[in-house]
């Protein structure tokens, strides 16, 4: 549609060093990006400035450098590790005769390459279409105009204008069918509210082992490989949480430092699992150097889609690739769990984890020993055995049952609700 270059697989990478905090970036996350999108880095042009430049967003001469590289690299394609305007990019482009791709257009396209399901490309497609919106610069070049005269009269509209509406057409369209998408959704989270089934969302920086945990603890086979964003569609299933029941767990996008924003607005369908969770578990790289900063990236994000408040598990995963880390709980100072300490990959503390898990999630226990009359054994008992609560049962002489339970306070709350005849009766001790 666009009179563009195209782009290729051999690539010359620009790094630039800003003394501005706001516009720092990583240079080993950025070339594990490249590598993820399955491009070839044939150079990497770095540099350093203080603010960035209006026209090449770095210097002329720096500029010119990376010209140069193109032609005697052979390249087919410029990535940049920040966000270019477009302006940028197209003079940058004409400069080197060859594709300019920036930061945000880059994730963009493994975020293409990864997408499974119907509604991961939908997402995808919208993110790309509010993306390239914006770059619009030219028309095609081999349609003139609207002109006057004879023979020369065109549609109305210019051929940008043309690309305009088609693309707002087409992003009108795609929110439609996602609104469908997130009404099912919502049907879903509705259900599992009404029988009180706890949700767990797994978050966390890319790359931290979120899925590989995700299949340690469900044995679903969802793809997991060391690289970023290997995961994009959401996955949910259920696991059994001791003193808590069946609760759902569910498997979400990694995030990063400076998502791009239409990312996070493309895929709110899917981060609503993570607003509306009972719990998160934080998955965090023990491992990496800047686990700190990552934790502070993703609680950006958390807070960018209003799910600061959600309650939070931290789980430091990878500790097999630290000396003499053990898996261990560490709690606050109410004794309530903060931080567990494992390694999915191994195996290694999955059972702490469970451990937190049922603290976090069955709040107060309660214990009661019921005597049920002979015509209520059935109904009580057979709710007591769904929820797995008895501890010791005993038939009297009078034909009656004696039972130990231990369950959750909100599953006694539950049951008492439901139940015609109450509970409360049957309480001996």
């Amino acid at each position: 549609m666009f009179d563009r270059y195209e782009a290729g697989e051999q690539a010359i990478l620009v790094h630039i060093n800003f003394t501005q905090e706001g516009e720092w970036e990583d240079l080993s996350e950025f070339e594990m990006l490249v590598s993820s999108a399955g491009v070839n880095t044939l150079r990497v042009v770095t540099g350093s400035r203080k603010t960035p430049h209006p026209k090449f967003y770095v210097g002329e001469g720096k500029a010119q450098e990376i010209a140069d590289a193109v032609r005697m690299e052979g390249a087919e394609i410029v990535i940049f590790n920040h966000a270019l305007s477009p302006a940028q990019e197209r003079n940058l482009e004409h400069l080197c005769k060859c594709r300019v791709l920036d930061r945000t257009g880059l994730i963009l396209d493994i975020f293409a390459q990864r997408a499974r399901t119907h509604e991961g490309k939908l997402q995808v497609e919208l993110a790309q279409l509010r993306h390239i919106s914006t770059r619009l610069i030219r028309g095609w070049t081999h349609l003139e105009r609207q002109k006057g005269g004879i023979g020369l009269r065109g549609p109305g509209e210019t051929q940008l204008e043309t690309d305009r509406r088609l693309l707002r057409d087409r992003i009108k369209a795609i929110l439609r069918r996602l609104e469908k998408v997130s009404k099912q959704r919502d049907q879903g989270r509705r259900a599992r509210n009404r029988a009180e089934i706890p949700t767990i969302s797994l978050v966390g920086y890319t790359n931290a082992g979120k899925s590989t945990l995700f299949n340690r603890i469900t044995d679903a086979g969802v793809y997991a490989a060391d690289q970023l964003f290997a995961t994009l569609d959401p996955t949910l299933r259920k696991i059994e949480v001791a003193d808590v029941g069946t609760s759902i767990l569910a498997d979400t996008v990694g995030f990063i430092r400076h998502l791009p924003h239409d990312l996070v607005a493309a895929f709110k369908a899917t981060l609503k699992e993570t607003q509306e969770a009972s719990l998160l578990l934080h998955v965090v790289d023990a491992s990496d150097e800047r686990f700190r900063e990552n934790i502070d990236a993703v609680e950006e994000v958390l807070d960018e889609i209003d799910a600061s408040e959600v309650p939070a598990l931290v789980v430091m995963n990878k500790i097999d690739n630290l000396d003499a880390a053990e898996p261990r709980i560490e709690r606050d100072d109410e004794g309530v769990p903060r931080r567990v300490w494992v390694s999915a990959m191994e195996g290694i503390g999955i059972d702490l984890l469970f451990q937190a898990l049922t603290e976090r999630l069955a709040g107060t226990m309660i214990c009661h020993t019921l005597r049920l009359p002979p015509q209520h054994i059935g109904r009580v008992r057979s709710k007591f055995c769904q929820l797995g609560c008895i501890l010791r049962e005993e038939y009297e002489s009078d034909g009656s049952l004696t039972i130990d339970i231990r369950l959750p306070q909100t599953e006694w709350s539950r049951l008492q609700k439901r139940d015609s005849a109450s509970l409360d009766d049957f309480i001996v001790s």
